[in-house]
């Protein structure tokens, strides 16, 4: 063949080289695209959880994820309470680029034209439904059935789930403020132990399982995928679980974190939690029964997680789903005497988080990664576009190869009405202000030395010029945050 010939014989092949060359890696027919099973607990720190090491509290679903995915072992939230933490994943944006605080979705500050992590799945063709508590719900909701901050633009369907709570009949008692022992149980968002009798589908937990799997079942003969978001409220104050659970612990069993009133010698006084122990008025009774119905409440809600990913298993679209776990932030169970959340340590500011990709490479992650990170990631993986305003990053690689790394450092904070507090934390160290110029105090934690964080050395002369770099990197960072597309700073 003459040369001329054979070069007009070849551009088909090389323009269509050059053509998929420039075509996005990640697209993906819509019946080619993964399901994904979002779970969320409210208020799970990872200390309570079987694969993260805790030897007592009995996590046997949770563990057999972890066990077929990535378990991630420093994941850290963006805020250490409910409403913003919940805003901040759902949007794609850091609390404070949309000055979302408060317990909403978040829907005002983003706009409409701005579609939240679900939305962007419901706007490429999948059905988007959720169960439970997703965007933030108080108590008040649960019990009533109502909706709270939901954001009805994200879903394609959603169902609330109506449960007693601190109402179902059982046995149980008010911890906090209760010198005297005799305290009845109470509703609101009080340290409340119940160990409920009878049938339990008067729990919102149980409901919400039932009802994902009732739609796990519907969607199995669908042909579009999934986004299916399963919210539950344990181990959330009431600490409500069925008495079997409650008798997997008997409280006088359980030890107490030792020296904890003593760690906060070391803390300034922005950073001691709003709930101490001794401002709660217990008793080491009463803190280890508050243990114990955190554990039993963490065990009932890995029944139900376990009757979720049965279901998924059964539908015979488990093989072609991700499936992701985690809390909108930790918990303090007693650490520095400290309990619940808010607090800037790692118990409070660290999620348990599992992610189940098919075809990735189950191991353990010691990068550190943040809920911010879920958008981009989970949209890469499912062959969408990521939106460029996204201020997480793709961690998608750690899922092929757990030794991978993608962050050296994440932020998170507390309330602005809480002390305005930010997280610094980076391979090694624990860097923690108040206020953004640090006028309230500062903790620095050497996390290798002292992993416990019981030893301040933020006044420490030699450690001076680490916690000057770390205000300069927290300041940069919010720089960086507050410049983006909203328009709102």
């Amino acid at each position: 063949m003459p040369r001329r010939l054979r070069c007009a014989a070849m551009i088909p092949a090389v323009f269509a080289f050059l053509l998929a060359i420039a075509a996005p890696s990640t697209a993906l027919g819509v019946d080619e695209r993964p399901n994904v099973l979002f779970i969320i607990a409210d208020d799970l720190t990872r200390t309570a959880l079987g694969c993260y090491g805790n030897p007592i509290c009995k996590t046997p679903n949770i563990d057999r994820l972890a066990s077929q995915g990535v378990r991630f072992s420093r994941a850290y939230c963006q805020a250490t309470y409910c409403g913003p933490s919940r805003a901040s994943f759902l949007s794609g944006y850091y609390p404070h680029a949309t000055k979302v605080f408060g317990y909403v979705s978040g829907r005002q500050a983003i706009g409409d034209a701005r579609a939240t992590w679900p939305q962007h799945f419901k706007n490429a063709g999948y059905h988007s439904a959720r169960v439970g508590k997703i965007f933030h719900m108080g108590l008040a909701d649960v019990e009533n059935g109502t909706d709270g901050a939901d954001d009805p633009a994200t879903w394609s369907e959603r169902h609330n789930s109506k449960g007693l709570e601190w109402k179902a009949p059982g046995t149980g008692a008010t911890l906090e403020n209760n010198p005297d022992g005799k305290k009845p149980v109470i509703g609101g968002n009080n340290f409340v132990v119940l160990a409920t009798e009878g049938d339990d589908q008067v729990l919102a937990d149980t409901q919400t399982a039932s009802t994902a799997v009732q739609l796990i079942e519907k969607f199995k003969d669908r042909a579009d995928p999934f986004f299916l978001a399963v919210g539950f409220m344990r181990p959330h104050v009431p600490f409500v679980a069925p008495k079997a659970y409650y008798d997997l612990y008997p409280y006088e069993s359980i030890e107490l974190p030792p020296d904890a009133e003593a760690d906060q010698e070391n803390i300034p006084p922005a950073g001691i939690n709003y709930r101490t122990g001794s401002g709660m008025q217990f008793n080491d009774d009463r803190r280890k029964k508050a243990i114990a119905g955190y554990y039993a409440s963490v065990t009932y809600m890995d029944a139900q997680v376990g009757r979720v990913l049965d279901a998924l298993e059964r539908s015979g679209r488990a093989g072609n789903t991700i499936v992701i776990l985690t809390s909108d932030h930790g918990f303090h169970l007693g650490e520095h005497d400290f309990w619940a959340k808010v607090s800037l340590h790692e118990e409070s500011a660290t999620v348990p988080l599992i992610i189940r990709k098919p075809g990735g490479k189950p191991g353990v992650s010691r990068s550190i990664v943040g809920l911010i990170d879920l958008y981009p990631t989970v949209s890469r993986l499912c062959g969408l576009e990521v939106p460029s305003r996204l201020q997480g990053l793709d961690i998608g690689p750690i899922l092929d190869d757990p030794s991978r790394s993608v962050r050296d450092a994440m932020l998170s904070i507390n309330t602005p009405s809480y002390h305005n507090g930010f997280l610094w934390r980076d391979d090694r160290w624990a860097f923690i202000q108040y206020s953004e110029d640090a006028s309230k105090g500062i903790e620095l934690y050497d996390m290798e030395a002292d992993p416990l964080q019981r030893r301040n050395l933020a006044r420490d002369p030699a450690h001076r010029e680490q916690v000057d770099s770390f205000k300069a990197k927290i300041a940069a960072r919010l720089r960086e945050i507050r410049t983006n597309d909203l328009g709102l700073n």
